[in-house]
């Protein structure tokens, strides 16, 4: 399927609205008509008026929706389209205030008041309104519409309310200081636009139109989403490119083909093979790591014995070698899990159960839980880091007499399958909960929670143990008492350890690689995608 977007023509809005479900064609609705954009793949112009080529190693052909992606490409990609009342840093995730002309002066409070900002339109040229910032946050809370956004917000936030046409005010069930950097996650979109009957579904499949200081131009599935600068936009942070090109290439050499040697054409990218390094940095370009929550996890089913005994859990992880992997997997890019958490986050502390290597251990909790002649068959997505992982476990496994079968498969297959509550024994993916925040209880909220998806995958939701969990998460969402809150997370961190129902077994770096003799203002984020929203020719 590809999706065009015409140039910016009010009139051929008008005549296209809706076409998207029949014919797959979005438009990006301006001000004044022009020829349909044919901006090529390779951006080689020289001059300030050039395109930027970035190269993407995640597919765009995920959802788009803001209140329900989990996509690397589009969470990125809407973080340069969209703006929420306020949005953060992408390295400090320091809130700032975005569509809000100014965060509220007490974040203690339980109301929060907003302005928007004076002049600020959506890509078609329409005025963004407080009806806007409501017809989004509705669908956030609203109990009867499945969104990943409404975990972020629903525990803490009562509800929203116009004050004014350009006037919202919040209301919080408790004081809770961390939810003025997720609203970042609730990004503001046109009502107009996406009330229309199949509106949402429209989003899902790519059609984006914001506030932000790009607009998409072109998105075409599986291949590549073309952005503009928005002459409109009158927000903090201007565009400096006139356009962008985000490829997605999702194998490892030809993504780097793309940005160094004879097929180079982009000046950014992602997602860097930790074998490429050196190779990129001989050829000129700038490679620098995130270090934050990405991992590798494993996934238990704990309905399927033996795997709903802790023991058993607890032993797979002690019996991995979790150093040879690191360094032969990973090159070093990367620390053994001593947490849920990775060091860097501000609530850390090394938990009370740290799987070390310890075959004799993980023997002994074989025995301990009667288990002989264990088989297991290992789901694991094929992502590449992940697949070049896979060859250690196996072999610590084996070591300790547990017979182990690999199958990678394509990361949409392993959750249409979990999706589709298909019986399986253990599951190794990545995960990285930092590219919606780094307060813990964002992090421990989107991995654990009685109606969370995750904990459905596990079948571990009403077990003892877990109501205990949830139920301390709520108390630590609540404690006014920043020391006493941090001490109460910290503690049920130690019980997601002890669990091991779902839990990092390393963290590692995310590598970006770009031109410094092109671009300034680029940082390495921890957590899939760029920003460039700082970024500019040099």
């Amino acid at each position: 399927m590809t999706l065009r977007v015409p140039a910016p023509c009010r009139r051929a809005f008008l005549r296209r609205t809706g076409a998207l479900a029949t014919a797959a064609a979005v438009t990006a609705p301006l001000t004044a008509c022009g020829p349909e954009s044919t901006i090529a793949v390779d951006g080689q112009a020289s001059g300030p008026d050039r395109t930027l080529t970035a190269v993407i190693g995640y597919g765009n052909d995920g959802s788009w929706d803001p209140t329900q992606t989990a996509s690397a490409f589009a969470m990125a990609a809407n973080n340069h389209v969209y703006e929420g009342l306020l949005d953060t840093d992408p390295v400090s995730r320091a809130p700032y205030a975005a569509l809000a002309t100014a965060p509220p002066a007490d974040p203690t409070a339980t109301t929060w008041r907003f302005t928007l900002r004076e002049g600020a339109t959506f890509h078609d040229g329409e005025p963004v309104t407080a009806d806007d910032v409501l017809f989004v946050f509705d669908r956030v809370l609203d109990p009867g519409t499945d969104t990943l956004a409404r975990g972020f917000f629903a525990p803490w936030l009562e509800r929203v309310r116009r004050t004014g046409p350009r006037e919202v005010e919040l209301v919080l069930k408790y004081p809770f200081p961390d939810g003025l950097s997720r609203l970042t996650l609730a990004k503001v979109m046109p009502r107009h636009v996406y009330a229309r009957p199949g509106g949402w579904e429209e989003a899902v499949r790519g059609r984006a139109i914001g506030s932000g200081p790009y607009r998409q131009t072109a998105h075409h599935p599986k291949s590549h989403t073309v952005f503009e600068a928005y002459p409109g936009y009158n927000g903090p942070r201007r565009p400096a490119f006139r356009r962008m090109n985000w490829l997605t290439v999702v194998d490892a050499a030809p993504r780097v083909a793309r940005i160094s040697g004879a097929s180079a054409g982009a000046q950014v990218a992602d997602n860097i093979p930790y074998a490429n390094i050196g190779q990129l940095e001989s050829d000129g370009l700038t490679v620098a790591g995130g270090a934050g929550m990405n991992n590798l996890f494993l996934m238990f089913n704990t309905a399927h014995p033996p795997f709903d005994d802790v023991r058993v859990r607890q032993a797979l992880h002690y019996a991995i070698d979790t150093g040879q992997m690191i360094e032969v997997a990973l090159k070093g890019h990367g620390t053994p899990a001593s947490s849920f958490l990775d060091r860097a986050n501000p609530a850390y502390r090394r938990a009370r159960t740290v799987y070390d290597h310890d075959p004799d251990r993980a023997r002994a909790l074989l025995r301990a839980a009667g288990v002989r002649g264990l088989m297991v068959d290992l789901m694991a997505v094929n992502v590449s880091w992940i697949v070049d992982c896979l060859p250690t476990i196996k072999a610590s496994w084996d070591a300790i007499g547990v017979r182990t079968t690999l199958s990678p498969q394509e990361t949409t297959a392993v959750f249409t399958k979990l999706d589709q509550n298909q019986d399986y024994q253990v599951v190794a993916a990545a995960s990285n909960p930092n590219q919606f925040g780094l307060d813990a209880d964002l992090i421990m909220r989107y991995n654990y929670g009685p109606d969370n998806l995750w904990m459905r995958y596990t079948r571990w939701a009403r077990n003892p143990v877990a109501r205990r969990l949830f139920r301390d998460m709520d108390r630590a969402a609540r404690e006014p008492d920043p020391d006493r809150r941090r001490a109460v997370i910290q503690d049920y961190v130690d019980v997601v350890a002890e669990q091991a129902v779902l839990y990092p077994v390393l963290h590692n770096e995310l590598m970006t690689a770009w031109d410094a003799r092109l671009l300034t203002g680029m940082r390495a984020q921890p957590y899939p995608g760029i920003n460039l929203l700082q970024a500019k020719w040099a």
